[in-house]
């Protein structure tokens, strides 16, 4: 994945402009809208409730079909989500930081429009926890842009020391650690309060402690130095170019994503019992070998945007692509659906449900993000969410 180190001269900025559709890359966009689909599914049995727990924090009461999605869902999309946003947000920051290196703006420059885009999706993420979800991506993720964005002026050598610097440090402290954080069971609440101010309190207090425990262990620093260098490499903006390290790396990568989450999936179907220490040893395999699948994902993304080329930014892609140049606003807008009607304290629906049909209404969520992006596509208009950080970040437009 080398080349060129990115331009770093100084000049007068021009304005900035945001990328139109037709300078857009297929491939990112239809990853970002698949990777929606796994973050609903990932998300959604954290809205349910009711139901009491097993020593391996899974909901009790559920029947065969339940535990047959649970472990297809274990066995493929848990914990790959989270790496996939993870290399997709420091593509994203990639592409940024050369668009406005292109237009004269210096490293010190970018690196100021940077902190503040990350400072303002921080704020997006703790609004976001404390009135919607407490399980909020967004805020860790702009944390960690605070960090990635000394990376943008770097060379490819210096990038990668970077990458396996931090990906050692993650190996070997960062995710054990995770592991066992992860295995512990979720707290009880006895509270008289109303549920939705606990959720609110809750909110407000987790989303600021997960940032700094995503900073201490460098939970997604090297993933987004993976996704600086294939914006630098050209693998996802140009997969003709480059279709057989993309299939090397898609490949190997679903193998990895299987084998090494097979013992934790394996969990949910009761197929054995571990220990306390072995429940950790295979949290800690599914996050390892998860980084890895995500980056399969995404080059099995570039791949389908490389053979349904043809088709341009119509029918599937088309869709896909839509959810993906709006990736910020179909997001939240998971939550603005999910939230209201599965938990405690709005309509209530998750209580005591299975988990095949909590997957189902992830599925029929993500497909109403897919009507309204198409809908803001044919319309000409953009995602408010991401017309509003995008203001945020550069300030109102100039006349």
């Amino acid at each position: 994945m080398s080349t060129a180190s990115p331009l770093t001269t100084s000049g007068p900025p021009g304005p900035p402009a945001s990328i139109s559709k037709a300078e857009r890359s297929l491939a990112p966009d239809i990853a970002r809208g698949g990777m929606l689909l796994f973050i609903a599914l990932a998300n959604v049995p954290l809205h349910m409730w009711g139901m009491t727990t097993d020593q391996y924090n899974h909901f009790t009461g559920q029947s065969s079909a339940d535990h047959v999605a649970l472990f297809i869902e274990q066995l493929v999309i848990a914990e790959r989500s989270r790496p996939m946003f993870a290399i997709l947000y420091g593509f994203g920051i990639a592409v940024m930081a050369s668009r406005m290196f292109a237009r004269g703006l210096d490293a010190k420059g970018v690196r100021k429009i940077l902190r503040r885009r990350s400072w303002w999706l921080i704020a997006f993420g703790f609004l976001h926890a404390v009135f919607l979800f407490w399980g909020d991506i967004l805020a860790p993720y702009g944390a960690t842009g605070l960090i990635a964005l000394f990376f943008v002026h770097l060379s490819d050598k210096a990038l990668k020391k970077w990458l396996w610097g931090s990906m050692a440090y993650l190996v070997v402290i960062g995710l054990p650690v995770f592991a066992f954080i992860y295995s512990s069971p979720p707290p009880t609440t006895t509270s008289d309060m109303p549920p939705y101010l606990l959720q609110m309190i809750t909110g407000a207090v987790i989303s600021p402690a997960f940032n700094v425990l995503c900073l201490m262990l460098a939970l997604f620093l090297p993933l987004v130095a993976i996704g600086m260098m294939l914006q630098r490499s050209g693998w996802i903006d140009h997969p003709s170019e480059h279709l057989p390290q993309l299939k090397k790396v898609f490949i190997t990568g679903m193998i990895v994503n299987v084998l090494s989450s097979l013992p934790y999936a394996l969990l949910s179907l009761g197929a054995w019992e571990p220990s306390t220490p072995l429940f950790v040893g295979s949290i800690y395999l599914t996050l390892l070998g998860g980084m890895y699948a995500g980056l399969g994902y995404i080059c099995g993304f570039a791949l389908l945007a490389h053979k349904l080329r043809g088709y341009g930014r119509r029918g599937v892609p088309g869709a896909l692509a839509a959810v993906g140049e709006r990736s910020l606003t179909c997001y939240l807008l998971q939550s603005i659906i999910m939230a209201p009607l599965l938990t405690v304290w709005g309509f209530g629906l998750g209580e005591d449900i299975g988990y095949l049909t909590a997957f189902g209404v992830a599925f029929g969520t993500w497909l109403v993000t897919i009507l309204v992006a198409v809908a803001l596509d044919k319309a000409g208009k953009r995602g408010p969410f991401e017309v509003l950080l995008r203001r945020l970040t550069y300030g109102p437009k100039k006349s």
